[in-house]
């Protein structure tokens, strides 16, 4: 297995470290962070906290006294990863390669003493709301403390602070969370269940991290939450992500703002002028849905239908110029009949999203979908997944071709290390780590970008999902 295990590159320095040379280090620790970006951005905490208190991050796991393993537990396949990156780790400490495996996370939360009975070498679990204490958990690893530590809190009444982070994206991007866990009680997710209940993050919090990362080199932010749409409805009565994104907008150290997990709810006209009217807002929501059946999204409790669906995405485009939507599917769900998914296909084909990712149902244990019968057999789910994808595929492409000839800026994003010459980029239509990119090459030597270069560019070709592109 090949784990994604996160440090930062020389030239990407961290936001918030140590200035602690390795000859003076408390301690050496490697980490794997799995998971959405807002485990991302919890992982950026933790490391932020070790680093302030003179540890350092190692990229070689070998060269490490403990490892760091951040994991997810929202479906199987998430889990079996996660499940997978500590048994490696746990190997390790067998060989005596490592010293140490502490847990964090949402799989930590969610199994606890589960997890630890079936890995009882694990040496510490820390829960989604114990992170602030991962400090303390590290001493007493590297002090020899032999008994196993668990660190478990109830959510806070008020979100954590991650403004002391150490990045582990590259320095010109970073995801901001402006709120944790979630109020929705959608049938198939067990989300509330470890990240607990919608909590926001005062306005002035959130615009006091996002003038931090601006001013650290951050040009673009992406903003992440369980539900973006409902920011601000626990402290000020009503959602507020109107007036949010208002005062985001007039950050001069930024350039990008990037919108994640739109719920369809709670999206009014001043939002949508809001939007429309924005300098840094760039055109691009991610908003998930899940279905368009209105008998599928009943039995998901998702609170809407096709037709609310049809006419919020309607007024989206209709105000905001050069939209580009993403979502997400689910085939498979229980009771999914074949006139359920030929209903989502048709949806998927009028609605012709620029990016769409499906999932297959997962059964999370104590979830009300868990409960539902008429399950839909495994391989019928998946035959449905191939088929909604090459669907998105033939629309992808499309989109990817129509777009040869024009011209866009482009935010550079790294070197293609295999071909020099060539750089990966994304415009404003492409979010960082899902979507496509694209590729850019006719620099000469005094044109050589830089990572985190904007570039005005022109489209000269598509390759499938991805695009070439070369310097106006």
């Amino acid at each position: 297995m090949e784990l994604p295990i996160v440090n930062q590159p020389e030239s990407t320095p961290a936001r918030a470290s140590s200035s602690v040379d390795e000859g003076e280090a408390r301690g050496k620790y490697a980490v794997v962070s799995l998971g959405c970006p807002k485990n991302l951005v919890d992982t950026e905490q933790m490391l932020g906290r070790l680093d302030q208190t003179g540890y350092r991050m190692v990229g070689d796991v070998g060269n490490a006294d403990f490892v760091v393993v951040n994991t997810c537990g929202f479906i199987d396949s998430a889990r079996e990863e996660s499940l997978g990156a500590i048994d490696e780790m746990l190997a390790l400490k067998r060989e005596g390669k490592i010293r140490g495996v502490v847990v964090t996370g949402c799989l930590a939360e969610r199994g606890q003493g589960k997890l630890l009975e079936a890995r009882p070498e694990i040496d510490a679990m820390v829960g989604v709301f114990g992170r602030n204490e991962i400090v303390e958990v590290a001493d007493r690893l590297q002090h020899g403390i032999a008994e196993q530590q668990q660190v478990f809190r109830p959510a806070p009444i008020r979100p954590l602070d991650d403004g002391i982070r150490s990045a582990v994206t590259p320095r010109h991007f970073a995801y901001l969370k402006i709120s944790e866990g979630c109020d929705r009680l959608c049938t198939f997710c067990a989300i509330p269940k470890m990240r607990g209940k919608h909590y926001s993050k005062p306005i002035e919090q959130v615009i006091s991290e996002a003038k931090r990362l601006g001013d650290s080199g951050v040009r673009e932010i992406v903003i992440v939450a369980q539900d973006t749409t409902y920011y601000g409805k626990d402290l000020y009565g009503e959602p507020r992500l109107a007036d949010l994104l208002a005062e985001l907008d007039q950050i001069e150290s930024v350039d990008w703002i990037r919108l994640m997990y739109f719920y369809p709810m709670y999206i009014d006209d001043r939002l949508i002028d809001t939007l429309a009217g924005a300098k840094r807002i760039v055109p691009y929501i991610d908003m998930p849905l899940q279905h368009a059946s209105d008998r599928m999204l009943k039995r998901m409790s998702r609170k809407t239908t096709r037709q609310k669906q049809e006419d919020i995405l309607g007024r989206l485009r209709g105000k905001i110029d050069s939209l580009v939507m993403r979502t997400t599917m689910i085939t498979g769900f229980p009771g999914e009949t074949d006139a359920d998914f030929a209903e989502l296909m048709d949806f998927v084909d009028q609605q012709q999203f620029q990016h769409l990712g499906v999932f297959t149902y997962s059964v999370e244990e104590d979830t009300p979908a868990a409960r539902l019968p008429n399950r839909v057999p495994a391989k019928i789910a998946e035959r449905r997944q191939s088929e909604l994808m090459a669907l998105q595929q033939s629309i992808a492409f499309d989109w990817n071709a129509s777009r040869v000839g024009t011209a866009t800026d482009v935010i550079v994003d790294s070197p293609l290390e295999e071909q020099p010459g060539v750089w990966i980029g994304r415009s404003r239509c492409e979010a960082p780590e899902i979507d496509g990119v694209l590729y850019l090459s006719g620099f000469d030597e005094t044109n050589e970008p830089s990572v985190g270069d904007i570039i005005r560019c022109e489209i000269v070709a598509s390759q499938g999902y991805d695009l070439v592109a070369a310097p106006v």
